[in-house]
């Protein structure tokens, strides 16, 4: 295979909004850099994985950003924010929050493929219990899960890490999280892994909290 012909595969999403959505619009552009036989791949991380020339990466990234799509890489980064539906309004459930931590973090190199997640309410519909961050807000403030691990026999809920943060403390606090562990973590190390050995008490140190 030619050198011009190599494909990479992009991850894509509607960005954050009332729902993992999107339009006829943004379908039409996906689909203008598909050939026949191409598949989508939807991921548990609402997220669309396609195939693009490596040639045309950027060319491509561009123009589906124009249509209000978001693009991430794939492999052993920060994924895009899995979130909540946002039914109870922008504002009443943190979407603006939810936004800017998204574009704080997403992207980010890290020593395994790290899930973050948020929900607007004690719901959890955006399932932040069981992902590596989780973030739920509750009234005026924002509760950081770390650890969770929602596949395997030993799958199981996060640890309750700090409470009623407000969102700059939060930004800080998800930010160095990820800074440590991209830091101190070993390769192909899961975070809840790298949490066990690492420590939550050493964690709290590290960040003075």
């Amino acid at each position: 295979m030619e050198q011009a012909d190599k494909k990479i595969k992009l991850a894509v999403n509607g960005g954050i909004s009332f729902g993992a959505k999107l339009n006829a619009k943004q379908l039409h552009v996906i689909a203008a850099y598909m050939e026949d036989g191409d598949e989508l791949e939807l991921t548990t991380f609402q997220q669309l994985y396609i195939n693009v020339f490596e040639n045309e990466v950027e060319f491509v990234k561009e123009k589906f950003r124009e249509a209000g799509l978001s693009c991430y890489p794939v492999g052993n980064f920060v994924k895009s924010l899995r979130t909540c539906n946002f039914c109870k309004g922008e504002e009443k459930e943190g979407m603006p929050v939810a936004i800017e931590l998204n574009e704080r973090i997403a992207g980010k190199s890290v020593p395994f493929t790290l899930r973050p997640a948020y929900t607007g309410c004690p719901i959890g519909c955006g399932e932040p219990l069981v992902n590596d961050i989780g973030v739920m807000k509750l009234k005026n403030g924002y509760d950081l899960y770390i650890g969770g691990k929602a596949k395997g026999k030993d799958a199981k809920t996060g640890v309750l890490f700090l409470e009623q943060l407000d969102p700059e403390n939060l930004y800080q606090v998800v930010e160095r999280l990820i800074d440590i562990y991209s830091e101190h973590g070993k390769k192909r190390e899961p975070f809840f892994k790298f949490i066990n050995r690492y420590g939550i008490d050493n964690l709290k140190e590290q960040l003075a909290v």
